[in-house]
């Protein structure tokens, strides 16, 4: 950690007005100032850092050319949105990003007006400028619409959706792709030299604007600037136009997006002379500007809180394996025992835990980029063809790949193994990523079983589980985070489908946990034992099917049976309480109630915090539980420290 850095160009911005008042050689210093404050306040709060940092000088320059908030800047995704935040009067609060109570690590309307569209997911942003424009020319108090989409995210086919109906419309448009796979450097004196002319020049035509890009510079520049264009569009020399132009866009660059005097002329040529769609093909560096993030294998992409001067990171020790890290194992041991099992991810190999497959099967992972449709029917393919596969995927993304998860799996009945990780509340990138969906909407699919882990230990079962299920589709979900700290075995064991397990038995109480918050049943279990109380603890691993013999011995022996869930209202406790009335169960002596996530969002936190915001503490549960059973004690308190 150290000291704020010196920074008095930033400090004389108050928001993008005072940048539009700068002249250029102030503009490239503002951004090295609001590098050093970026790389400053994510030393104290962890996060997006490399993302950021690639942006800093095309944030600068868009601020300064384009006149927000009138005119609509959207940030694909999000993540890079710090110097934009910075910028746009959120400076005093940098340093609670991602922090309880502070700034969301991504863009959020209510946040700022600045952020005219909130993200997280990728490839909304150029849909969403598209909408704007419609707006602004059916009258409506906004400006021009200016998309921000990484390389990454302009592979995912809504992007491309977007890219089609935008070129259709016609309408005045800005997508700048900010390219960070790519590297372009072409001479400054003949790019510079080209560039000072666009502004002035009486030439109106943008596309003629784009033709000179390229034939302006030196043949072997000129080569590879025209390799990238190619690259980047999929085009080959000799075809009547780039990807997309045939889509309707006029295609301007590649240019250097960390050099102002290449992008602040080609801003400014392009918002003067645009009249239809218009791609800026922005290449850019992640981590820019700081040597430990430019050198890291993820460029910074997602870090803890550092030290600047040497980038280590201040990362907690860990007396348990994450659980991410305990299902690429135990998926990598199921690999080696099985040659069709194989894995998809959509571009998360890493987060997912396969990448510790893939560094033995490399031939047996599969990473689709941000594509979940397109990895969960192709996920679907191989098991049609035969194969194992497990599709790993966060569950705020499997959202995206829904209709393919009902119609290209569940309704064939395929054994697609959906290894669902980040399952509930997730800390500190807030709603956008919570796991909070998925127990419903995996429930209500026919054919599908729905499994979660209790701890790390029953991950290993149910990974083995899953391997070996062939007669349907089958999930799993789990947390993101540490496991409890049991011991593991080589490799797990088959459970039988649909049967939940006894942790203790008790008379008074039952706790029926479903997933991860076992432990949290636990502690509030002692708490009630500590008064006096006999209590079952029981984990149902499975919503779908349900164990309805473990339920309705539960429901005949005690006087209140509780069951909680880490997941939103409408999941495995309403799926108990549907189960109870066709039977005609709940007025029985039992009084039986369920604790899920309340119907709201929940803002960025510690986990431990959110949870308490939701009403899930192991305070919440025991009490819930004494008052459901009719027992009053003195305390109910307990220690979750």
């Amino acid at each position: 950690m150290t000291e704020r850095p010196e920074t008095p160009f930033l400090d004389a911005v108050a928001g993008p007005a005072d940048i539009r008042r700068m002249n250029d050689t102030a503009l490239a210093n503002l951004a090295d100032d609001v590098r050093a404050e970026v790389i400053s306040a994510v030393s104290h709060t962890g996060g997006h850092l490399g993302s950021s940092l690639g942006v800093v000088e095309l944030t600068v320059a868009i601020h300064a050319v384009f006149d927000t908030p009138r005119d609509k800047l959207i940030f694909d995704v999000g993540h890079q949105c710090y110097p934009h935040k910075v910028l746009t009067g959120r400076r005093d609060r940098i340093r609670t990003l991602r922090q309880e109570g502070g700034l969301s690590g991504f863009t959020k309307r209510a946040e700022s007006e600045y952020d005219p569209f909130g993200a997280a997911h990728s490839s909304t942003s150029i849909s969403a400028a598209l909408g704007f424009a419609v707006g602004r020319d059916m009258g409506m108090p906004t400006g021009d619409a200016i998309a921000v989409i990484g390389d990454g995210a302009i592979s995912a086919g809504m992007a491309y959706e977007a890219l089609n109906n935008a070129g259709a419309e016609g309408r005045r448009l800005f997508v700048i792709l900010n390219d960070n796979e790519m590297s372009i450097a072409p001479p400054v004196g003949a790019m510079s030299k080209y560039l000072s002319g666009l502004y002035a020049s009486p030439v109106g035509e943008l596309h003629k604007m784009a033709e000179g890009f390229e034939a302006a510079l030196p043949g072997p520049i000129r080569d590879h600037a025209r390799r990238a264009r190619q690259l980047v569009t999929g085009m080959q020399t000799g075809g009547s136009g780039t990807l997309f132009e045939e889509l309707g866009f006029s295609y301007i660059g590649p240019i250097d997006g960390h050099d102002m005097s290449q992008l602040l002329p080609v801003l400014r040529a392009a918002k003067t002379r645009t009249t239809g769609p218009v791609l800026i093909h922005v290449c850019t560096t992640k981590g820019k500007g700081y040597a430990p993030a430019e050198g890291s294998a993820d460029c910074g992409h997602g870090v803890s809180k550092f030290d600047v001067a040497t980038g280590a990171q201040a990362k907690a020790k860990s007396n348990a394996p994450s659980y991410t890290k305990v299902f690429g194992s135990a998926l990598t041991v199921e690999a080696q025992h099985d040659p069709k099992v194989v894995a998809v991810t959509a571009a998360m190999p890493s987060g997912t835990g396969v990448n510790i497959m893939g560094e033995r099967f490399k031939d047996r992972v599969f990473d689709v980029g941000i594509a979940e449709q397109h990895g969960v029917t192709f996920a679907a393919g191989m098991a049609a063809s035969g194969l194992r596969p497990f599709c790993a995927i966060y569950s705020t993304f499997l959202q995206r790949g829904y209709d393919q998860v009902v119609h290209d799996v569940a309704l064939q009945n395929l054994p697609v193994r959906f290894a669902i990780d980040r399952a509930g509340l997730v800390g500190a990138d807030g709603p956008t990523h919570a796991g909070a969906f998925d127990i419903g909407y995996m429930s209500a699919l026919p054919n599908m079983v729905v499994m979660a882990a209790g701890d790390e230990l029953e991950l290993m079962h149910m990974v083995r589980t899953a391997a070996a299920y062939d007669d349907g589709p089958i999930a799993f979900r789990y947390p993101r985070g540490e496991g409890v700290g049991l011991e593991l075995p080589e490799r797990g064991e088959i459970i039988e489908i649909g049967k939940g397990r006894l942790v203790q038995e008790g008379s008074d109480i039952a706790i029926l946990s479903f997933g991860a918050h076992l432990s949290e049943c636990q502690k509030a279990v002692t708490a009630m034992e500590a008064q006096g109380v006999s209590v079952t603890l029981a984990d149902a691993r499975f919503a779908k099917p349900l164990d309805r013999d473990l339920i309705r011995q539960l429901l005949r022996h005690h006087k209140a049976l509780v069951t909680v869930e880490q997941g939103a209202r409408g999941g495995f406790g309403a799926m108990v309480l549907q189960d109870l009335a066709n039977d005609g169960l709940l007025g029985a002596s039992c009084q039986v109630r369920t604790m899920t996530l309340p119907d709201r969002y929940i803002n960025q936190a510690s986990p431990a915090a959110m949870y308490a915001d939701a009403g899930l503490t192991a305070v919440d549960i025991a009490a819930t539980a004494l008052q459901a059973a009719g027992i009053e004690v003195q305390r109910t308190s307990v220690d979750v420290a």
